[in-house]
């Protein structure tokens, strides 16, 4: 009889299911449950308004997700609780939520219904800007010898600047908030009963380091005297490795998903880490860019270095036995988003349609139709800030080259340019600081759907890409890590490497450079770099200083 792991891949907006064969890899059902509060980041569900920057979530909007989809999932496919051997979940990162000792959000509570600071605080939440600042003052000053590891950065959107805001406006909520823990890890608790931290978030989102764990209380100290005891306070749980098994399903989770009471639950993951092993990456030197509304760049190494931008690296962090590198563009699939829904003719629209196309599709087949750099445009990619290698929220975007004459198609090419720009920097960076990237492979909604942006890509990086052999990744991913946490005595795997070969996938499509286009991006890639550094390394601030006129007169 075979074996079946489940996948549930937590998004921005919804939460998706995958139920796979652990012995062949083979997608039996999925199904997806769109968040009923979606991201708040205008209002309360009571009305209440948020500021600038907030992004929020509701933490039943996960359990519905687990609720509707894993039921789903098994009915779809007539595959019986009882031959189910493992679950695994990823998430995005870094998505905070602040609980009581019990695991109940501080948002489920009456009095706290009403305050943002009790509710999670999704992983694009920029509020805490202005203490990420504070806090990348402070580990230079005293020579924090962690922050190398991350670049040299901290984002606001990572774990202590989230804290230190809640600490700083709702000290109350800081108070009365027994932890502060990971949605991920949150998730994983209501499904098993056990409080886990998982290694990858703790290290890629907290500052945690394997050897030498967080770091010291001084620096802590030295951020707000009341952050001192911050770790033993709110953050006093041992960490999980990934691939171990976190829990088993309890009888209520039973009763929410469906599934077998005793379960395998795999320790949870991030979103973009956890694809690593769905497209059977099995060493180092082979760089994944998960593709969709932002781009992650994720990277097995054999030695531990410092690269400057890059989110992290942490051992263990990706698979067992490698470091794992991070990078990433916080503005890929949003940008061209924002473009159709800003800045294209309604006569593009009636055209498109006539033609059974949607826009982007349509857009794509005029721009595809263009030579290398016959738009005279070139863009940088920072409508969202810049996440690497500049680490810098307060950039945003720019176009070169407009004329009277220039055309829609043209701009949305430029902006796909961008993106590979961006890429080309990440990798170039990496290769600088002694961490290979000999291989490329691409998965997301966009490298399955537009292959023109993976050409431009592959001319502009320079190296051949591979594409996921799944639309649903993350899930996948997951699923992979159900069947690890399971164990081969129970049907599924001993090893997240062994499982990866049997269950991973990569499509036989390969894009390789065109040496004719790569001449010409050689030039074009020139003036990126121009334009990334004059803007973006502190010779001309202007967006920065737009950036605040325009919140003086908001």
């Amino acid at each position: 009889m075979s074996k079946y792991s489940i996948g549930v891949d937590f998004g921005t907006l919804s939460g998706r299911a995958l139920l796979v064969n652990v012995e062949t890899g083979e997608e039996l059902a999925s199904s997806v449950f769109d968040y009923p509060h979606a991201v708040m980041d205008e209002t309360l569900p009571s009305g209440k308004k948020l500021g600038p920057d907030w992004a929020l979530e509701h933490p039943q909007d996960y359990l519905d997700v687990f609720a509707h989809t894993i039921p789903a999932v098994l009915k779809e496919s007539g595959v019986s609780p009882e031959d189910v051997i493992g679950v695994g979940i990823d998430f995005t990162a870094c998505t905070l939520l602040p609980v009581k000792a019990d695991g109940t959000p501080l948002c489920f509570l009456d009095q706290y219904k009403d305050e943002p600071h009790a509710y999670i605080k999704l992983w694009k939440h920029h509020a805490a800007q202005d203490k990420a600042n504070k806090l990348n003052e402070i580990a230079e000053k005293t020579n924090q010898d962690w922050l190398a590891r991350y670049g040299g950065k901290i984002s606001s959107e990572w774990a202590f600047p989230k804290v230190w805001q809640v600490l700083d406006e709702a000290p109350q909520v800081y108070e009365d908030a027994d932890f502060f823990i990971e949605a991920a890890d949150w998730v994983i608790w209501q499904l098993t009963g056990t409080q886990t931290r998982n290694s990858c978030t703790a290290g890629y989102k907290a500052m945690w380091h394997k050897q030498k764990g967080y770091p010291d209380k001084s620096f802590f100290k030295a951020l707000d005297p009341r952050l001192e005891n911050v770790i033993e306070d709110k953050f006093n749980c041992p960490i999980s490795p990934l691939g171990a098994k976190a829990g088993e399903i309890t009888e209520e989770a039973a009763k929410l998903t469906g599934l077998k009471v005793g379960t395998a639950v795999a320790v949870a993951n991030v979103d973009a880490h956890v694809t690593v092993p769905a497209v059977a990456i099995d060493g180092p030197g082979k760089m994944l860019a998960i593709m969709g509304t932002s781009t992650c760049h994720v990277l097995l190494g054999t030695e531990e270095h410092t690269v400057p931008g890059m989110c992290g690296v942490v051992e263990d962090g990706i698979c067992p036995g490698f470091f794992g590198y991070e990078a990433g563009q916080s503005c890929v699939g949003d940008h061209f988003a924002w473009f159709v829904e800003n800045c294209v003719p309604p006569q593009y629209y009636e055209e498109a349609k006539a033609e059974g196309l949607n826009i982007h599709q349509y857009l794509t087949k005029k721009a595809e139709k263009l030579k290398v750099g016959q738009s005279g445009l070139v863009a940088l990619d920072w409508w969202n800030g810049n996440r690497s290698v500049l680490v810098d929220v307060d950039l945003t975007g720019l176009m070169l080259g407009m004329t009277l004459q220039t055309k829609p198609e043209e701009m949305y090419r430029a902006l796909i340019e961008a993106t590979a720009y961006g890429t080309r920097k990440i990798i170039e960076t990496f290769r600088a600081n002694g961490v290979p990237v000999n291989e490329f492979y691409a998965s997301g909604g966009i490298s399955q759907k537009n292959p023109m942006a993976m050409q431009i890509y592959a001319d502009i990086i320079q190296i051949p890409i591979r594409i996921g052999g799944t639309s649903q990744g993350p899930a996948l991913g997951s699923a992979i890590f159900g069947a690890v946490a399971a164990g081969a005595k129970q049907g599924g795997y001993d090893d997240v490497f062994q499982a990866a070969k049997k269950m991973g996938k990569v499509r036989d499509t390969v894009y390789y450079p065109i040496p004719e286009n790569a001449a010409v991006y050689d030039k074009l890639y020139e003036e990126y770099t121009i334009l990334h550094d004059y803007f973006g390394r502190g010779a001309n601030d202007v967006m920065k200083r737009l950036k605040e006129i325009k919140k003086q007169q908001s």
